[in-house]
């Protein structure tokens, strides 16, 4: 009986290591993907910054719609940014979601903000919006009054007011750099059939903010801040770069995403009932096109970047991490019927289930494997050789994986001028494998099984504006 259960644990054993090994060699290819794209990017991208393109309608119009929600110490500073972006012809849109602090009262002031009755059709259907302002010192800008419906509810709001061709979200507490539409919007002119365009998310804690332009790129000074600085460069720069390369992108980041407007409109808008917005929409748009079977692309831009303040204390990362893993698993629960199905190419066959196994399950799948590697060695069923292989398949691949991530950062980007930088960087990659790993498998862990038991609670983010900013 024992040597059966011992033959048992060893071939789950060797079933874990195949599992890691396939994850992290995929991770490496991706990168490998990643690093082809982002050269040619940049090769392409010298011809669209040209200055006298932008006196030609080469480029669409763009709505940027920024939310917010009690926002008060960030709101204004992030709204002067949008609306001094580098760009011809842009909206800027705030939507005030019933905020409970001063975020409304400090954008008219700021603003001079006016009452105004505007029609505002009902493209989408949202909470009642109770009142329009515009402001006769800045005509671009719009901001929307509303009773509060969460984020989803916010942006199609949004939509519905605004009147350009393209919608760009954003959160108002991130910032952008001077000539991000001129980078995101490029794609839309390298291919007519572009209907979506994400962008790089970076790490502001720690950075130098002046006039809201990015002054000196530091890392912040906590460990768990630090920590994510890597993670953001695995998952952004070098991960969903190489989804873009494979034609196979799931995800466009909520807050810093570009769409067609009347794709938007046409799939139905965000959806109210998810927490997972930003992926859901992304995943609906390839339905729409595939079971129409007409052209389209779905993006990711390597260059534009938006800085972000990230989570400094456990608890609200922890419920950051849970509310992702929560958020994929609802899209990929509303979306199960595109696994394996024909119809929908590369994304039934290769990208959906991907995601399912080694985004959704590996919490259960590496928890599972490591009490049963640790069990079987105790007891003897497994050999010291087999459990340094699973360590190596575990732990060491993941620590290469992030330092690739960083060194190739270096390699095309170049964002950190300060070699210091870069070397505390590969450092955190080491750091990252021991204790923060485990700790984060939980939180995704517990992610799925508060999706099991049907929460949807967004919670809550404590901000601090770690960045240095001078207004």
């Amino acid at each position: 009986m024992m040597e059966a259960v011992g033959t048992m644990f060893w071939i789950a054993n060797v079933l874990a290591i195949i599992y890691f090994l396939v994850a992290n060699t995929s991770y490496i290819l991706f990168m490998v993907f990643s690093f082809l794209q982002v050269k040619r990017s940049r090769d392409k991208g010298n011809l669209y910054q040209l200055e006298g393109l932008f006196k030609t309608d080469l480029y669409r119009s763009v709505s940027i719609l920024s939310t917010a929600y009690n926002e008060e110490i960030s709101v204004v500073e992030t709204t002067r940014v949008l609306l001094n972006l580098d760009f011809p012809d842009h909206e800027v849109i705030v939507i005030n979601d019933g905020s409970t602090d001063q975020t409304l009262p400090k954008l008219i002031e700021a603003f001079r903000l006016r009452k105004v009755e505007r029609y505002i059709p009902e493209h989408i259907k949202t909470k009642p919006v109770r009142q329009i302002y515009t402001s006769p010192s800045y005509p671009n800008l719009v901001v929307v009054d509303k009773i509060n419906g969460r984020k989803a509810d916010a942006l199609n709001a949004g939509i519905n007011v605004s009147r350009k061709d393209l919608i760009f979200a954003v959160d108002a507490d991130s910032i952008l750099e001077n000539d991000v539409l001129k980078k995101m919007l490029a794609a839309f002119t390298e291919d007519e059939n572009t209907v979506a365009v994400g962008g790089v998310i970076r790490v502001a804690n720690g950075c130098t903010f002046r006039h809201g332009r990015i002054q000196e790129v530091h890392l912040p000074d906590r460990w768990i801040t630090r920590v994510q600085s890597v993670e953001y460069l695995r998952a952004f720069l070098f991960g969903r770069i190489g989804w873009d390369y494979i034609d196979s992108l799931l995800i466009i980041s909520g807050a810093f995403g570009v769409f067609d407007r009347q794709t938007v409109i046409d799939v139905g808008g965000y959806l109210h009932d998810t927490i997972g917005e930003d992926m859901e929409l992304v995943v609906r748009i390839h339905r729409h096109f595939r079971d129409r079977n007409l052209p389209y692309r779905i993006r990711f831009m390597p260059e534009p970047v938006c800085w972000t303040e990230v989570p400094e204390d456990l608890e609200s990362l922890g419920g950051q991490r849970n509310r992702w893993q929560r958020g994929l698993a609802d899209t990929l629960w509303r979306h199960r019927d595109m696994l394996f199905n024909r119809k929908y190419g590369r994304l039934g066959w290769f990208a959906m289930p991907w995601f399912a196994l080694y985004e959704l399950l590996s919490p259960v799948i590496e928890i599972v494997g490591l009490i049963l590697t640790v069990v079987a060695w105790a007891m003897g069923w497994i050999s010291w050789g087999y459990f340094a292989l699973f360590m190596a398949s575990t732990l060491l691949l993941g620590i290469i994986l992030s330092t690739l991530a960083v060194l190739l950062e270096e390699l095309t980007m170049q964002r950190y001028e300060r070699t210091r930088d870069v070397l505390k960087l590969i450092a955190y990659a080491f750091v990252e494998q021991f204790g923060y790993r485990q700790l984060h498998l939980w939180w995704r862990f517990k992610g799925l099984i508060d999706f099991l038991r049907g929460d949807k609670s967004w919670g809550k983010m404590v901000r601090t504006a770690s960045f240095e900013s001078d207004a």
